[in-house]
């Protein structure tokens, strides 16, 4: 951590002193323990140069602040260490605050987090109305809540209802959101950001103002009765949302309801002390180990001296095509050639660009003409026009071997000779599909997830003769749509779906042994999934997973075979969600299970386990593949399997991933409950691996290990708006 000063002082000719901020050799400006002393010293040299106002910017290109350093939390190793850190930064703010003249935030770029705190102690607000100027408090993406001042002064400017929706959902705002919500006092063009924001240090202290409220609003807001309705409200969301599991938008409520009921100096130490409380928690502290783990794999795989990829085909445009050529077209920014056999192909996958980006032309994120210019990039054709000069061809067709590799020479002679070929492929081996390549080098796996443009995981699968530049370009391009790659071994199942199918056939065994649908969904929901195994296949698709089952029973042996039975579901064409009926019925608004399912597949339900015991069959059975995989080589480290599973099944991130919890559970728990269930079915049988690690009293992760590098900002992206559909 730098000790050099962050902040530079110049007095202009009115007297205003401009304040940069730059904190040396990063390329974020991030709050540090140091800033409440340099901050005092910029003070004392403003007064001593008897300044008529202070202005805040940045020598950054695309950053304000751009939140707190995270390592200084890991680094408070008790409550009292973490409380004192929110104290002196809610200290220095004061401080800030009260000074005899005014002081002016001038944003461009991201102010979250602890940035967009110093900036609420500000007597005004001036944003960019560029599109990198985002505003918000994300804290709650990491098990927190925002410690100095965020749940104090926001409500003050935007209102309860809004303070607390953006900071129980982490949501970051753009300019003109910020501007008509009173967050900013204006937004204006970065040319004249400076100009204007040392106007406003002219203008004398602000007084204070009330939120820019509709009148419904400002009504429930001003009495006890209507603020208590608001409070209620949010706290049942929050209850429905997150199952309990996560403390922290519990403790926003209770500050932000202190900003109102309380005295100043009484609410203050109640979000202190419930930042406290949060940063010493389990469940912070998972999701803080998450973001490191992100961060980490961002610095991996560099491609600086690699061909980049400024074109790209996408081959089929079906549902995956087509959302592969969204985040690729949008996402990326890349001009996208979309090949398909048939017109309606091509218009189908620009059709599903279109109506995501006039969604958010609706909600006015984006322009007409913004939205014009983004389907421009998608082009479309049934031969292989256009194919010259594309740098990267993803292929997103059925499941034919001898298809995808005369796809692959295809390319090959249509492409250029850096052209990569990135295969979707969910179950066959990478290296079946480049056996007749001329140039194997080029040829990868690059597996999605659906829907493509919210899942935030792609498995990249490079064959044993795929190029390291192959791997870099594919993972730097995957990066630019937004995704979290991770690189895992050409075997069958990879990593995601080789975990997923044995904890959804044990799912199916405990429905086939009369549990209850809805409570083998419930059991897992309960325990943190976003959405139950039996609804999931629903998702996927039922003749999807019975397509994939034989493969990895064929690859990896019988305990991945799945229940003879559920033949008799696609026979009966319940397909799940896409047939209108699967396990549950899909023909009205609320899906239910479909009761007629038991009959069907000879089952009488008969409940017999609870909640809990349903879960950790199934749950088990993940486990223990998971260390069966790492120990395989198929994931190169626990870190990129706790990822994997996270972004790419929804594991509770809660819980750090399943090696994580493996640790918190200790291995050999893990292998003696493993080995309980294995007394009435075999495929329970603790891994080699995990046995030998238990019997050494080892762990997945070193529980001494401090993160290495220093993180840039406080915000994680956990990666979807609606993390209930999960492909194969």
């Amino acid at each position: 951590m730098t000790t050099e000063s962050v902040f530079s002082f110049e007095l202009n000719d009115e007297r205003v002193g401009i304040v940069t901020i730059d904190v040396p050799g990063e390329k974020m400006n991030t709050l540090r323990a140091s800033f409440a002393e340099q901050l005092q010293d910029i003070v004392r040299t403003a007064n001593e140069n008897n300044v008529k106002g202070l202005v805040f910017t940045s020598a950054k290109p695309d950053n304000f602040i751009a939140g707190a350093d995270i390592n200084m939390l890991d680094n408070a190793h008790s409550r009292e260490e973490a409380l004192a850190l929110s104290t002196m930064c809610q200290e220095a703010f004061f401080e800030l605050e009260k000074l005899p003249y005014p002081t002016v935030a001038a944003i461009h770029g991201a102010a979250l987090g602890g940035g967009l705190e110093f900036a609420l102690a500000c007597d005004y607000r001036v944003c960019s109305d560029s599109d990198i100027t985002k505003m918000g408090l994300p804290e709650v993406q990491l098990g927190l809540l925002p410690g100095g001042g965020g749940t104090q002064r926001l409500p003050k400017l935007v209102g309860l209802q809004k303070a607390l929706e953006w900071m129980l959902t982490g949501k970051q705002v753009r300019a003109k959101q910020a501007k008509k919500a009173g967050l900013v006092n204006d937004s204006v063009p970065h040319s004249v950001l400076l100009e204007v924001a040392c106007k406003y240090a002219l203008k004398g202290k602000a007084r204070a103002t009330k939120p820019p409220l509709d009148k419904v609003s400002a009504l429930l807001e001003s009495n006890p009765f209507g603020r208590n309705l608001i409070f209620k409200k949010a706290a049942e969301n929050v209850a429905k949302k997150t199952g309990g599991h996560y403390p922290a938008p519990n403790n926003i409520i209770k500050a932000v309801r202190a900003s109102v009921e309380l005295d100043t100096l009484k609410a203050y130490k109640t979000e202190a002390d419930g930042f406290a409380d949060l940063v010493m928690s389990d469940v912070s502290k998972a999701l803080r180990g998450i973001f490191f783990a992100t961060t980490e794999m961002k610095k991996e795989w560099r491609a600086d001296d690699a061909p980049s990829t400024d074109k790209v085909a996408v081959l089929g445009g079906g549902l995956m095509g087509a959302g592969i050529t969204h985040v690729s077209a949008i996402k990326a920014g890349v001009p996208v050639r979309v090949k398909d056999v048939a017109h309606k192909g091509i218009s189908g996958a620009m059709n599903y660009s279109y109506k995501l980006l006039e969604k958010k032309r609706k909600r006015r994120i984006i322009s007409k003409a913004q939205l014009q210019e983004q389907m421009s990039r998608i082009t479309g054709t049934t031969d292989y026009s256009g194919f010259a000069h594309v740098d990267m061809v993803i292929e997103a067709v059925f499941e034919d071997l001898k298809l995808k590799q005369s796809m692959v020479a295809d390319i090959e002679s249509h492409g250029q000779a850096h052209t990569i070929f990135a295969s979707n492929t969910s179950s066959l081996p990478i290296a079946q599909i480049a056996e007749q390549a001329q140039r194997p080098e080029n040829v990868i796996g690059l597996h999605y997830f659906s829907p493509v443009e919210k899942m935030p995981l792609v498995e990249i699968i490079p064959h044993a003769g795929t190029s390291e530049q192959t791997i870099a370009r594919t993972v730097s391009f995957a990066r630019k749509q937004g995704k979290t790659p991770i690189v895992v071994k050409d075997k069958a199942g990879f990593f995601v779906n080789r975990i997923l199918a044995p904890y959804v056939n044990e799912a199916a065994n405990l429905l086939l042994a009369g549990e209850p649908i809805e409570k083998i969904d419930k059991a897992l929901v309960e325990f943190g999934f976003p959405v139950g195994p039996l609804a999931l296949l629903d998702e996927v698709g039922i003749d999807i997973g019975s397509k994939i089952a034989p493969i990895l029973e064929k690859e990896l042996g019988e305990r991945f075979k799945a229940p003879d039975a559920f033949s008799r579901l696609i026979d009966n064409k319940r397909l799940g969600r896409k047939s209108g009926r699967g396990f549950y019925d899909y023909s009205k608004k609320d899906k239910k299970p479909d009761e007629s399912v038991y009959e069907l597949l000879g089952v009488t339900p008969a409940p017999k386990l609870n909640k809990e015991q349903i879960a950790e069959r199934c749950v088990m059975q993940m486990l223990n593949e998971a260390a069966r995989c790492l120990d395989e080589g198929i994931v190169a480290s626990a870190r990129d399997g706790d990822i994997g599973a996270i972004f790419g099944i929804g594991f509770p991130p809660f819980h750090g991933g399943p090696f994580s919890y493996m640790d918190k559970l200790g291995l050999s728990n893990v292998c003696s409950t493993l080995s309980s269930y294995a007394q009435q079915n075999e495929v329970f049988t603790p891994a080699p691996a995990l046995v030998a690690m238990a019997e050494k009293g080892q762990r997945f992760y070193d529980q001494d290990a401090a993160p290495q590098e220093t993180v840039e900002q406080d915000t994680v992206e956990q990666g979807t708006d609606d993390p209930s559909t999960q492909s194969s």
